[in-house]
């Protein structure tokens, strides 16, 4: 069952320049027998593998503490005493902010030593009361922990020193940026974009701060996590004919009552909306592709593409996590359902037997697996809420 509110999580980073790896980490998790979700970004001392490895305990530590509901100031000294020592400071020491959503209720913000997060609420940066709790062990550790009873278009930008101080020591920038400048800039790009994404506005933020730097060259890893409340973005996508030709009138049926944005995958999918729907299908000139088969445009349809090759290429784009800046039909598809939230796949199972020729390639997979493999990425590298019914 999908809650009334669902949380979009947008992550973005840019490494310390001449690092491979990031010292930063992101972890976000659902837990749905509780209807819960758990996000952490912890970031590691100093950079590079290290600082990864130091990020990565932390944020996977407290993600299993907070899931737990294991009592705060003992987790947080769990954690520390946890943390290999670094031979340099000889401290071991990792900053962290978790957020606990618990949907439909409270979100619960534990900080400890990171940039305050942004809370935006109506369009602006709106201030939360927090409270202190300090470690009798840690003395210097202090976490501060604050509540917000979540509602539809609820910003919470949360982020790693590399964006609060970046261009630090610059003339312009003698402080670095700061959270001031990074809130003034987020409440801009949300009044210019009501609607922009939590994946638009974190990328956002980090080219931002990147671009303070001198040389645009990060002197430290930069890191944002965006998490967007928002009524759930419905998304439909039909592929294959159903396996008795008897249930197309049913199958096309849930196009004109849909509640939501719709797309089809398929040639003989989308002759049976056209016939069935009566509504024209026409080749979409600007999706041309050396790769991947154009697009269509139906009306009603929020895109319309060939099946099996676009669904697969899909899958990449969204394994790999970066959408190709191309109008392809892949790209859209992939937009299309990482901008959505509850995602229904209906699928036909009538078998096409051009994609059973041994002799193609082997990643034309058959329609019922490839669609798995992505509602299995969606539901967990993009935490969306998905099903599958087959017809």
């Amino acid at each position: 069952m999908v809650s009334s509110l669902f949380v979009e999580i947008g992550n973005a980073q840019r490494f310390k320049h001449g690092q491979d790896i990031c010292g930063d980490s992101i972890f976000s998790q659902k837990i749905p027998e509780e209807d819960r979700l758990v996000s952490v970004l912890s970031d590691g001392l100093g950079s590079g593998i290290k600082a990864n490895v130091l990020a990565s305990m932390t944020a996977r530590m407290a993600f299993k503490f907070v899931a737990s509901n294991m009592e705060l100031v003992r987790s947080s000294e769990i954690m520390m005493d946890a943390l290999p020592i670094c031979q340099v400071r000889r401290i071991s020491y990792a900053t962290f902010t978790i957020i606990d959503c618990i949907m439909q209720g409270k979100t619960q913000i534990i900080e400890m030593d990171n940039p305050p997060y942004i809370f935006i609420r109506d369009g602006k940066v709106t201030p939360v009361n927090s409270k202190e709790l300090s470690s009798p062990k840690w003395k210097e550790r202090t976490l501060h922990i604050s509540s917000i009873d979540t509602q539809a278009e609820d910003r919470i930008i949360v982020f790693s020193d590399g964006v609060s101080q970046a261009g630090i020591g610059t003339q312009k920038y003698p402080l670095g940026w700061r959270n001031q400048g990074c809130s003034e800039f987020v409440q801009k790009k949300i009044n210019q974009n009501p609607t922009i994404s939590a994946r638009d506005l974190a990328n956002a933020i980090v080219d931002e701060a990147k671009s303070k730097e001198p040389g645009q060259v990060p002197g430290d890893d930069i890191s944002c996590s965006v998490l967007y409340f928002r009524k759930p973005r419905k998304l439909l996508i039909l592929t294959g004919p159903p396996f008795h030709e008897n249930r197309d009138a049913e199958f096309a049926s849930y196009v004109e009552y849909f509640d939501g944005k719709t797309a089809i995958c398929g040639g003989t999918t989308s002759n049976i909306i056209e016939r069935e729907l009566c509504r024209k299908c026409d080749i979409d000139k600007t999706s041309f592709d050396n790769e991947i088969p154009a697009a269509s445009i139906m009306d009603g349809i929020d895109l319309v593409t060939e099946g099996i090759l676009t669904l697969t290429s899909t899958y990449k784009i969204l394994k790999e996590g970066e959408i190709p800046n191309k109008n392809h039909a892949a790209a859209r598809l992939a937009k299309l359902l990482i901008d959505s939230d509850d995602i229904k796949f209906l699928v036909g199972t009538k078998i096409n037997n051009a994609h059973q020729d041994p002799s193609l390639p082997i990643d034309l997979e058959i329609r019922r697996n490839i669609v798995k493999k992505i509602v299995k990425i969606l539901k967990l590298k993009y935490l969306k809420e998905v099903n599958i019914e087959f017809i």
